[in-house]
This record gives C-alpha cells, structure tokens and sequence, in this order.
C-alpha cells in the first residue's frame, strides 16, 4: 500500500485518468439538469444526488467486474464484415435515446411548454429511470476509457471517486444556471445531441475524438458568456 502512494507512476495515472473522468463527467451533469429541471425545485436536489450516487455505485461495480467488461467488446454478431458487441449495442441505444431526449426537450421549448415554472412535467420516478439508463451508458464508456488507461483497479475507482465527487459538488450550480438561462439550456441540449451522434458513431466503430465536441460546446459557451455579458450591461444601463 506504501509503495503504491509513493510511486510516481501510478500518482500520474491517478491523476491523468481523474482529469479525464471529471471532463466525460460533463455529460453526465449536463444530463442531470435538463432532467432534474422538470421536477419540482425540492425534489430536484434529491434526484441529482440519487443520480450521481447510482453513477459511482455503477461504475465501481464495473470496475470490480472487469473480465464481464472485457467480454461486452467481444463480437456477437457479424453482418457483412461489422463486428457487434454488446458494447456497441449499449452505446448505440443510449445515443439514440439522448437524440430522443434532446430533440423532444428542445421541441419543448421552443414551443413554449416548459413557460410555466410551476408546472411538473415529469414524476421523480420517471426521472430516476431516466438518470439510470443514461448512468448505465455513460458508466460503460468512462470504465471502458479507465481500463484502456490502466490496470490498476483501486487507481480506477480513486480517480472514479474523486470525478463523481466534483460532479456532486458541481452539479447544483450548473443545473440552476443552465435552468436559470433558456438560452444556456439550448447549447446544453444541443450538447446532447452532439454526445448522441458520437456514442452512435462508437457504435459503428467509427470514433470521434470527444475533444472536437468539448472544444464545439466550450466555443459555444464563451460566445454565450459574452452575450450574457452584453445582456448584463444593456440591463444596468437601463436601469440607470
């Protein structure tokens, strides 16, 4: 145990891998606003706990599992050369159902039917089902990176521990300000899509590279940061 606190390698695989769980963890957090943000304001602290409590429950059971793991990338089916795993049946349906959720919360509102504040359009255990199929998708993915990253078990659940630790102190805050700010709430949905797309594309074998979509929404989000910042000012002056 000694030796494994002062070995240099493992710290930078520790930390390496702990960077990366926390930035994959967007996604998850992300999710949980748009998801929590139709409950009623007291019940969505709760759900967003509950959710990222059953993330790291998950992917500690997955990390403990890993021969299970290795064994969902190996094919089930071949058709005309594409090898399918049951990985890539995960991925693909869970990419399909953040296109769902995405398209469904954007035809939302835009159509103007999450106005009212005050109304609850969906029940506490319908958004836990909802937080689960997605934790199960994006556990998957996160262990999977983990193991590629390396061997090192109790390396992988510390640095599992330590993102889903930032994300439960992060994900109060993200959630009332992308709920707070609709225009905030549609890169964030538009976001989805994009994570949709490329957990299909995994799927398929065809893989894009998660830094192309951060670096998309992290431009996004600094244009509407500056616009929030005009918006500010106009409001200030106006008021003066």
């Amino acid at each position: 145990m000694i030796e494994m606190l002062t070995d240099p390698a493992l710290w930078a695989a520790f930390l390496t891998l702990a960077a990366l769980e926390i930035v994959l963890g967007i996604d998850n957090i992300i999710f949980l606003s748009i998801v929590t943000g139709k409950l009623p304001a007291h019940q969505q602290a709760n759900a967003r706990r509950i959710g990222l409590f059953l993330a790291l429950g998950m992917r500690v059971v997955l990390l403990m599992s890993l021969s299970w793991i290795i064994g969902l990338t190996e094919p089930i089916l071949t058709i005309a050369g594409f090898a399918l795993s049951w990985r890539d049946v995960i991925l693909g349906v869970g990419g399909l159902f953040l296109i769902y959720k995405g398209t469904h919360e954007i035809h939302s509102t835009m159509e103007g039917h999450d106005e009212e504040k005050d109304v609850v359009t969906t029940t506490f255990a319908a958004a836990i089902v909802q937080i689960v199929i997605l934790d199960l998708v994006f556990s998957l993915d996160s262990v999977i990176t983990a193991v590629g990253m390396t061997d090192n078990v109790p390396v992988m659940v510390a640095a599992v521990v330590v993102s889903i630790l930032v994300m439960l102190f992060a994900a109060t805050p993200v959630s009332d300000f992308v709920n707070r700010h609709p225009t905030v709430k549609m890169l964030a949905l538009g976001f989805l899509l994009l994570i949709g797309v490329a957990l299909i594309a995994d799927a398929a074998h065809f893989h894009i590279p998660r830094g192309y979509l951060y670096f998309a929404i992290a431009f996004s989000a600094l244009i509407e940061t500056l616009n929030l910042l005009a918006s500010s000012k106009r409001k200030k002056k106006k008021s003066t």
